[in-house]
């Protein structure tokens, strides 16, 4: 993480910053070329036949320096885009039943992985899988703070055996969670050992046997016991903005249950955790002192900065809070209060690490990692391969899609992640990014493209009148061309109806769906044509109870047997079971009769609309 005092970027590189970012970044790419080029997957692939031939070609060439040059021109004409069609045949072969060591050694990359990350899913049908190799040797696990909170799962779907050609055990791969795998190595703890590692404390507030609970609740709720209990916390660490809030949640609906435990030294009776409890008990004395002090405190949850009161001594929360985990910052900042500091602990996916903080202020401030070799193409002219640019080429402002040339064996792999352009370091030249989208994660509506951004910030837009929005997803009717929204309300829904018939008071509820499509008229001009056309049905946007979200990523981990901590809820659920669960739920439905777009008068310094609506509920 750069320090508070990062230095202010710029935004247009020198000749000299050019030169040390092209050479820089050239280097990271012939590293790469060099070190998996004799992999199965680039052998083999016939995606890659072109660029064999080069190679081929070029070790007939003179001295290392030309080679090197025609290297990496070769890779930029001879490498085309990448997909995880091309991918899978070749993952495939670590998932079979019998997995030998020379049917998967060098398969992306030198030697074997430490682990195959499983994607959550969220913007397909099924997972993806993903080989995780080491940098180099394994190292030791970062140290975050004098005394932290890390959310953490060791949880996996299951163990690959690699054996020998004599049938004997060569190493246990690990199949889950890529923040799971990646915990692993930076204990140095492999999955032979993990009858030995669950006994230990481990370095943060939980003990590691917390790591292998799969009941959300109680895994949740076991990692908030062990962080109450300590005073001197001063960072708290979570893979997602969500899970602190569900975390937080928890603790307002247990707290009784949770002081009296601490009180007592007694761990609770939750589900799920009969299988830790053993290992559990040992690490978890009884504090009366502690859980006087919490009693002191109590749960005053209402109150901004109540955790900043029963953990004194924090001084940062850590998690991912840009793109649609963003909704979920307003509500934890109630809890922490100003003076707690909320900061990103980076730009990661299954594919790549992309970048890490550049200002902890900044929470959607990225600089590119140095070690993966990224190029990137104008999302407004889509070309192939060879039109893709160079991160010294790219503009200030513009918005690209990112694509990686990766360490752990991906070649021109399209993440299908949109970023804009914020500025470049002064001391390197390296780019820095914002996440702005998924790209083509939504669909066509009525003609019109639909995209992650315009979904997003439509509802943002509307909260002065529906209210403070916790979390959000959508399901889209395909056949009736029309969005509907599932969201939940930070607060007492009952309580803001009622207020929302005092005029001049509170959020106007039944005017948000107006407001709605007002919006998706300002963020795209194609909407109103297909509107007035009847191509297109005016959006709806159901109420669901408080919980609906956390109790999804609990119904979720169930489902799919995965570990705790990594479930995210896509920004349009496709999936008929997931959309049938979420609708058990809702409390409450807006929409409309009908409406023509000349109804609706726009404001153009407010943005407010105004117009006779009929409305069904």
């Amino acid at each position: 993480m750069a320090s508070p005092q990062s230095p202010r970027l710029i935004e247009t590189l020198s000749p000299d910053l050019i030169a040390i970012l092209k050479r820089r970044t050239e280097g990271t790419l012939l590293s790469l070329i060099k070190k998996n080029k004799d992999t199965r997957y680039f052998s083999e692939s016939p995606v890659f036949a072109g660029f064999r031939t080069s190679l081929r070609n070029l070790s007939k060439e003179g001295d290392d320096k030309h080679r090197d040059d025609a290297l990496i021109e070769s890779f930029y004409t001879g490498v085309p885009f990448t997909s995880y069609e091309s991918y899978e045949p070749f993952i495939k072969k670590f998932l079979e039943s019998n997995c030998q060591e020379k049917d998967v050694e060098n398969m992306f990359a030198p030697g074997l992985p430490h682990g195959i990350a499983v994607t959550s899913s969220t913007s397909s049908r099924k997972p993806k899988y993903f080989a995780q190799y080491s940098y180099g040797p394994s190292s030791h696990i970062p140290k975050f703070g004098r005394k932290s909170c890390l959310i953490f799962s060791l949880l996996h779907r299951q163990v690959v055996d690699v054996q020998g050609d004599k049938g004997d055990a060569i190493k246990k791969i690990p199949v889950g969670l890529a923040s799971a795998n990646q915990f692993r190595t930076w204990t140095g703890s492999d999955v032979d050992s993990d009858h030995l590692n669950i006994k230990l404390a481990g370095p943060h507030t939980s003990p590691i046997a917390v790591g292998f609970i799969n009941e959300y609740r109680s895994f949740t709720l076991m990692h908030t016991l062990f962080a109450l209990a300590e005073c001197e916390i001063d960072i708290i660490i979570a893979f997602f903005s969500t899970t602190l809030l569900d975390m937080f949640l928890y603790m307002e609906e247990e707290w009784d249950i949770l002081v009296t435990s601490i009180d007592s030294g007694e761990l609770p009776d939750w589900t799920g955790i009969d299988h830790v409890r053993e290992y559990l008990q040992p690490h978890f004395p009884s504090r009366p002192k502690r859980a006087a002090e919490l009693r002191a405190i109590g749960k005053a949850s209402q109150q901004p900065g109540w955790l900043a009161k029963v953990w004194p001594m924090l001084r940062g929360v850590s998690t991912i809070a840009s793109g649609v985990f963003e909704t979920a910052i307003p509500k934890i900042k109630h809890y922490f209060g100003p003076d707690v500091k909320l900061f990103s602990h980076g730009y990661f996916c299954s594919e790549a690490p992309v970048g890490f903080v550049y200002d902890p202020s900044d929470m959607n401030l990225f600089k590119l990692t140095s070690t993966e070799f990224f190029e990137f193409f104008d999302v407004d002219n889509e070309g192939t391969a060879s039109d893709l640019i160079r991160p010294w080429q790219v503009n200030v402002g513009k918005l690209y899609e990112i694509v990686v040339t990766a360490h752990k064996g991906l070649w021109r792999y399209r993440i299908g992640d949109v970023i804009e352009i914020a500025g470049f370091d002064p001391n390197d030249g390296t780019p820095l990014v914002r996440f702005v989208e998924r790209r083509n994660l939504v669909a066509w509506l009525a003609g019109a493209i639909l995209t992650e951004r315009h979904v997003t910030n439509a509802i943002l837009a509307v909260q002065d009148t529906l209210g403070s929005i916790g979390e959000f997803t959508t399901v889209i009717d395909d056949h009736s061309e029309s969005i509907g929204y599932l969201v939940e309300i930070q607060g007492d829904l009952a309580g803001m109806m009622f207020i929302a018939t005092i005029p001049d008071k509170g959020p106007k509820v039944d005017e948000a769906p107006e407001r709605l499509l007002v919006e998706f008229f300002r963020l795209n001009e194609e909407f109103r044509s297909a509107f007035d056309s009847k191509k297109m049905k005016p959006p709806t946007i159901r109420i669901l109870k408080t919980g609906t979200f956390r109790e999804y990523r609990r119904w979720k981990i169930e489902m799919t047997k995965t570990g705790s901590g990594q479930v995210k809820v896509p920004v349009v659920m496709r999936d008929s079971a997931a959309r049938e669960w979420m609708l058990r739920w809702v409390e409450r439905e807006l929409g409309y009769g009908s409406i023509s777009s000349e109804s609706i008068n726009i404001d153009e310094h407010d943005g407010h609309a105004t117009g006779e609506v009929a409305k069904e509920f």
